[in-house]
């Protein structure tokens, strides 16, 4: 009786312990849906690695990766969004670099501070912009291309794909960088100013990839450089603008974030996903074919790189007097 009694009572501590165990697994992140804040519209660049990217993700999390789009104000609204939200790790803001442009560009607009009141998590990807001309520019070279803006009186016409872009910020750098004359044509989205250059309406442009490619390939377009620091995988023989004009660097990087303060379990949760998402064939093959390059960098990383754009464009912006109408 008395070791029933004993073996009845070892068995229940065993069993109390067991479910004490189980406890934090059952809480464990994430336990519901995960919110991804895109703040540009759907069916663009950013959007759609959001979306690719969620799928994936929510294989490895166990949870739906809801995309969530919210625009305007050159992305700001939706920055602003994710700073407000709890910091839970429930939101993720998957934003460009926008955000380190738009620290100088928007001061006025934006009430946060991007590197305090967002926290880094991941460093997703980086696509080149292609410096590209019309065939009928007499130019095969960068160093070409400004020499011939320096002998034309009006200098020549340099596209941008839209206020505050990367594309529009690369143009006022080579200007600056090459003492280039010109003057800047805005359009309202990449697809229109790389048919701008692909029909001779403007001189050139530093055009994304993806819109660029499908021209140059059918000799519509003649590319030059690209704005990454090292050679681009999709354009592996053309020069960066670096070896030329040392510290011309503006590739549009993609990149993840969220309110300040959230979790460090949910952090590392998220940084790990997307890498592994990074790594599946499907997604490898549409980066390659889009020409953007993944990266999967650090939270430590991307702290570093969001710091180093915006001294950069915040320079940028000051030199060339560049103000959004």
């Amino acid at each position: 009786m008395i070791m029933t009694k004993l073996r009845r009572s070892v068995l229940l501590a065993l069993a109390g312990a067991a479910v004490v165990a189980a406890g934090p697994a059952a809480g464990a992140y994430p336990d519901k849906p995960v919110r991804l804040i895109v703040p540009f519209s759907t069916g663009g660049g950013t959007d759609i690695q959001g979306r690719l990217l969620s799928e994936k993700m929510r294989a490895g999390l166990g949870q739906q990766v809801l995309v969530d789009n919210r625009t305007g104000a050159g992305g700001l609204i939706g920055a602003q969004i994710t700073v407000e939200s709890p910091a839970d790790g429930y939101t993720v803001l998957f934003t460009t670099a926008t955000i380190a442009v738009n620290t100088t560009l928007q001061a006025d607009r934006m009430k946060f501070d991007a590197t305090k009141d967002l926290v880094p998590v991941v460093w997703v990807s980086s696509a080149p912009l292609v410096l590209v001309t019309h065939p009928s520019v007499p130019a095969k070279s960068v160093r070409e291309l400004a020499a011939l803006s320096k002998r034309r009186a009006e200098g020549l016409n340099m596209g941008g794909n839209t206020p505050g872009s990367t594309s529009h910020l690369s143009a006022e750098m080579f200007k600056q960088f090459a003492k280039a004359k010109g003057v800047t044509v805005l359009y309202k989205g990449g697809g229109p100013a790389t048919l701008g250059v692909a029909t001779g309406e403007i001189d050139m442009l530093f055009a994304t990839a993806p819109s660029a490619m499908p021209h140059i390939v059918n000799k519509r377009l003649r590319a030059l450089a690209v704005t990454t620091a090292k050679p681009a995988g999709v354009f592996p023989k053309l020069p960066t603008m670096d070896s030329i004009y040392p510290g011309f660097v503006s590739d549009n990087w993609y990149a993840m974030f969220m309110p300040a303060n959230s979790p460090k379990e949910a952090i590392d949760r998220i940084n790990s996903e997307v890498k592994k998402a990074l790594s599946a064939k499907e997604v490898a093959a549409f980066y390659a074919k889009q020409g953007i390059d993944p990266v999967g960098g650090s939270p430590a990383e991307l702290a570093d790189l969001l710091k180093k754009e915006i001294v950069k464009y915040a320079n940028v912006i000051k030199s060339g007097n560049i103000k959004l109408r």
